[in-house]
């Protein structure tokens, strides 16, 4: 059996070297505290003088001139912008349907280049024959979404056994609800 220890007179945990630790971090968190408390009264007392320095004689607030170059460069940006709106806010999921109800038998096609600003979509495509070729085009016409059919030029691809016709067809996109 175990000899028992009975220690009656418990030693305490805290030494002289952990008061003063304690004490040290304390006085240090408090003088950080007072730091930060004058960094932020600094940051809004300069806040408040540019404010004063913005404002007018009227209280509104004024900016700094833009030079003839940044003012040409905001220019052209807002009209960057503008364009980008206006060819997103245009209907393309008509545009779309339009094609995709199209019967493509027998012609692909390969490309599509809207330009959203002149209303005009130039397609490529790829027919089997030319009565297809007419075919398509002619079904663009009576199309509702578009108008002004025109063949722009077509090449009879020779290399290729079956000999498809490559075609482009520029046609005037008509939007009916009159959005930009």
């Amino acid at each position: 059996m175990r000899a028992l220890d009975l220690d009656f007179q418990r030693r305490s945990l805290a030494s002289p070297l952990g008061w003063t630790l304690l004490a040290a971090g304390l006085l240090l968190a408090g003088l950080l505290w007072a730091v930060q408390q004058q960094i932020d009264a600094d940051a809004a007392r300069d806040a408040r003088e540019l404010a004063q320095l913005q404002q007018g004689p009227g209280g509104e607030v004024r900016q700094a001139p833009l030079s003839k170059a940044d003012s040409l460069a905001q220019q052209a940006s807002l009209a960057e912008m503008r364009r980008v709106s206006a060819a997103l806010n245009l209907p393309w999921d008509g545009l779309f349907a339009t094609l995709e109800a199209l019967p493509l038998k027998d012609v692909a096609l390969l490309g599509l280049t809207p330009d959203a600003r002149k209303r005009l979509l130039r397609i490529s495509a790829e027919a089997r024959n030319l009565e297809a070729m007419l075919e398509f085009h002619r079904r663009l016409e009576d199309s509702d979404g578009l108008s002004d059919v025109s063949l722009l030029d077509h090449e009879v691809l020779v290399q290729v056994a079956e000999r498809p016709i490559r075609f482009n067809l520029l046609a005037t996109w008509e939007v009916p609800d009159g959005r930009p």
